[in-house]
């Protein structure tokens, strides 16, 4: 298993499909000349938009999609592997998936997987957010096989449910990727731990490339794009401006994590005590 590069960008998207396609695809090509191998893009990068009515006016079927277009473009342009973060894809029935797509360099389409968990949260003062009522959730873990081992693939909320990552770590991901748009005020408190538990319960490399600052709606994210390690060490972090972060990634560091607390393989049955 050979080491690589990867780069986690952050963006400032807003609700212009185009500006928004620009602005990624030139920190990807940025990222990419700076010597990345695999590049992952954040939650909704080709569109932040608010309300059921505009999201669901401006998604698209999969087959159509202008952004997954010039994504798969892009992947051959840059001759990388690419991961897209979300996309909102137009269902038959009205409903939407928050969709990531894994892209080879050659442009073809390795992996896909709608985000399992939707945030229907109320955070206080009129913070309240029902994705439910727009996104139908995924029903299945998807993991995608790279040249430098396999990468488990989570969506943001995704993150609050370690059950998920465990799930990839047992059938052999190295590399679990998180694209999100957290809140700002959930971020503080919770994105660096979170992302620091999920690599050291499975002993894996933590990709999480973020949204950052004010969106449609005056919506804030937190930013703070990371790269962890299967220590649990920050290898790199964004901050709160958009732009990308980057590290080396060694494979052989997660056999290393995982010899030192093989944890995935204690697991024991137990019973469950009764609700109250």
């Amino acid at each position: 298993m050979t080491p690589f590069t990867a780069a986690c960008l952050q963006l400032n998207s807003g609700n212009d499909l185009a500006r928004n396609i620009d602005a990624v695809s030139r920190l990807a090509v940025d990222a990419r000349a700076a010597g990345a191998d695999l590049i992952l893009m954040p939650e909704n990068v080709a569109m932040m938009e608010w309300g059921r009515t505009n999201i669901v006016l401006k998604a698209m079927p999969e087959e159509d999609h202008v952004a997954l277009a010039a994504f798969r473009d892009l992947a051959r342009e840059l001759n990388c592997w690419l991961h897209t973060g979300t996309l909102a894809c137009l269902l038959d029935d009205g409903m939407v998936a928050n969709r990531s797509f894994v892209i080879r360099p050659d442009g073809s389409i390795a992996a896909t997987y709608d985000k399992l968990h939707l945030f229907d949260v109320d955070l206080g003062l009129g913070e309240v957010y029902r994705e439910s009522a727009t996104f139908r959730p995924g029903d299945r873990a998807v993991a995608v096989d790279l040249p430098w081992g396999r990468l488990g693939l989570s969506v943001c909320y995704d993150l609050r449910f370690p059950h998920l990552y465990r799930a990839l770590a047992k059938v052999g991901c190295h590399f679990l990727a998180v694209p999100a748009a957290f809140t700002q005020s959930t971020g503080k408190a919770h994105w660096h731990v979170l992302l620091r538990a999920r690599a050291i319960e499975t002993g894996c490399y933590v990709f999480a490339p973020a949204q950052v600052g004010a969106h449609p709606n005056d919506r804030r994210t937190y930013g703070h794009a990371l790269i962890v390690s299967p220590w649990g060490e920050i290898l790199a972090d964004a901050l709160e401006q958009p732009g990308w972060v980057m590290a080396q990634i060694d494979p052989r560091k997660v056999a290393d994590a995982r010899r030192k607390i093989p944890a995935l393989d204690h697991d024991r049955p137990f019973v469950v005590p009764p609700r109250d």
